[in-house]
């Protein structure tokens, strides 16, 4: 195996959950004493202000249907930039280990004897729910949560996600919106139709947006939100504590009758 010099290495950090301030103190540091940034489409881009000014830094985002880089030219592109700059900064949206491929990463930069050092971040499944006030556990309501995502990359429905729907437990579903009406269908055959769900899309930003409702709304909800846009699906009885909850079920029954 080939060694690259002592000064290459690779800090890999969760940017957090949207929020540029919602970085941990120790990514921030890091991002400091970077020599080179790769940084993902769910990060806050005021957060390259916090790197040095003349370094490089490379998008390689992914978004539904407008991938800059696969998953092997980003790993490429780290390998590449710490061998030719020294301290590369891989930033990446949440934590780097919940759907985030960072253990993909980490392997392949490990396998050119490049170090590599993990600073965990803010997780959106937890955070963004709960900017919206929305406890994922809560004493005599939800005693555990299960996070999942919609789809395998084989484009079928997880055999956890499956699980998770036939038990009590809050379920945070990321990376579904576009599949809302499919998702809820699918609890529905395990939950009641008047189980709460919310979905958050820009989650801790200032444009942050949350629309409420139950397993029966899920097609109005799916017309009001912009399919482009990420977003997160908390479905449980924990949901029916939103400030707005019970507000908008009234406004839709309103706008029916209408």
């Amino acid at each position: 195996m080939k060694q690259y010099r002592q000064e290459a290495r690779v800090t890999l950090v969760g940017a957090g959950p949207g929020s540029s301030d919602l970085i941990t103190v120790r990514g921030l540091e890091a991002l400091k004493q970077a020599d080179a940034v790769l940084y993902d489409a769910l990060t806050d881009t005021n957060l390259l202000t916090e790197a040095p000014r003349h370094i490089p830094k490379i998008y390689v985002g992914k978004r539904c249907g407008k991938h800059s880089f696969g998953q092997d030219e980003i790993n490429a592109l780290i390998v590449d930039n710490a061998c030719r700059y020294g301290h590369v900064v891989r930033l990446k949206g949440g934590d780097p280990f919940v759907f985030g491929r960072g253990m993909e990463e980490v392997e392949y930069v490990e396998s050119f004897g490049i170090p590599v050092e993990v600073v965990p971040g803010v997780s959106s499944a937890i955070s963004v729910p709960a900017s919206q006030g929305i406890s994922i556990t809560k004493r005599g309501v939800s005693n555990s949560f299960w996070v999942v995502t919609a789809t395998t990359k084989e484009g079928e429905p997880s055999k956890d996600f499956q699980l998770a729907a036939q038990s009590s437990a809050t379920l945070v579903i990321l990376m579904g919106v576009r599949k809302l009406v499919e998702i809820a269908t699918e609890i529905g055959k395990y939950r009641k139709s008047y189980t709460p769900l919310a979905v958050v899309q820009n989650g801790t930003l200032p444009n942050e947006n949350c629309i409420t409702g139950t397993l029966n709304d899920a097609i109005y909800i799916s017309s009001k939100m912009d399919l482009s846009c990420p977003g997160i699906i908390i479905v449980g009885d924990v949901v029916a504590d939103h400030p707005s909850f019970f507000e908008d079920a009234i406004q839709r029954v309103v706008g029916m009758e209408l």
